[in-house]
């Protein structure tokens, strides 16, 4: 009899800690997979893969690596864990609580003002490129961003409890993906290496809500020579002053410009420019912007076999910094 008790004691001792109260929440983290917003252009419905030489959900994101969580307290202290990508216990007091979950596998993203869920925003970090700023309407520019899942949960009241809380979280996707397409009519033989930039985007975006910031800055982007023409898969926040909302109500057309800047094989350098505001309208977080009509004279094109490397000297660097915050 004294052997049997004293093994029931011996278990509900190691046992306690697992059947004691505390607080036990279990994070359950899935994603929004999607590169675009349907607004007038429906490209998930409409995708055409012999057109666009891919298939629609290549452009999809992939998961992130891990998350972060932005612990917001009642007292109005501020605090960050990080789980994995698909969750985890996350440790918390008792008491109400506001969460922002982000990922936190960025390279480019800029992190500002998280001590307070209403002003935490993110930037992306500067990109200068010196035959473009010659010729820019004065926009700051920048780098596209990389891919950023968000998901704000507004209260939670973190209580004791022997058996843990399941604490589902969808994070939607704050960047989005334009695939640039730029025909050409002729000339395209002649072109080493290209690269883009689009103006009129929004420069900053709000965790806790998804919207853009007013700030307009433009992107600066690498291209590919393809059979058709050059093309470009651009990640961005989208417009600037977007609201989910009130979006499809106040949507206002904004000044969109499309450059495009090549390095032909004999050395040459020609440069592009289009209005694509109108097509930008109607996505105002990722779709699909085609331009046409390009060409390349064989007068411009002319010397391509003089021996010239067009990929080793004269294109110039990329110089990446933080983005100035104000």
């Amino acid at each position: 009899m004294m052997l049997l008790l004293t093994g029931c004691r011996k278990d509900l001792c190691y046992n306690h800690g697992e059947h004691a109260l505390k607080v036990r929440v279990d994070v359950d983290a899935d994603y929004e997979q999607v590169w675009e917003r349907p607004y007038d252009y429906d490209w998930s419905g409409n995708w055409l893969p012999d057109r666009f030489g891919r298939e629609y959900h290549e452009l999809c994101p992939e998961k992130p690596d891990g998350v972060r969580v932005g612990i917001y307290h009642e007292d109005g202290s501020y605090r960050e864990d990080n789980l994995e990508a698909k969750g985890g216990i996350l440790p918390l007091n008792t008491g109400n609580h506001s969460l922002l979950f982000y990922n936190n596998d960025t390279e480019y993203i800029v992190f500002d003002a998280l001590e307070s869920s209403a002003t935490a925003i993110v930037t992306t970090r500067t990109r200068t490129r010196a035959t473009y700023n010659e010729a820019h309407d004065g926009e700051q520019t920048v780098n596209p961003p990389d891919m950023l899942y968000r998901e704000y949960v507004d209260s939670f009241d973190a209580v004791e409890s022997i058996e843990p809380h399941e604490l589902p979280v969808m994070l939607c996707p704050l960047v989005y993906t334009y695939l640039v397409r730029y025909k050409f009519d002729a000339g395209l033989n002649y072109v080493g290496i290209a690269r883009g930039a689009l103006s009129g985007m929004a420069g900053t975006a709000y965790l806790k809500d998804g919207r853009t910031g007013d700030d307009e800055v433009t992107l600066l982007y690498d291209c590919t020579v393809e059979k058709f023409g050059i093309e470009a898969v651009v990640t961005s926040f989208g417009v600037p002053g977007y609201k989910d909302e009130s979006y499809v109500q106040i949507g206002t057309q904004r000044n969109h410009r499309l450059n495009l800047e090549v390095r032909l094989k004999n050395g040459k350098m020609m440069d592009f420019s289009f209005d694509v505001s109108g097509q930008m309208l109607g996505q105002p977080r990722g779709g699909v912007i085609t331009v046409g009509g390009i060409t390349i004279s064989d007068e411009d094109g002319a010397g391509g076999d003089s021996g010239f490397d067009v990929t080793v000297e004269g294109w110039g660097e990329y110089h990446d910094e933080v983005l100035p915050l104000n």
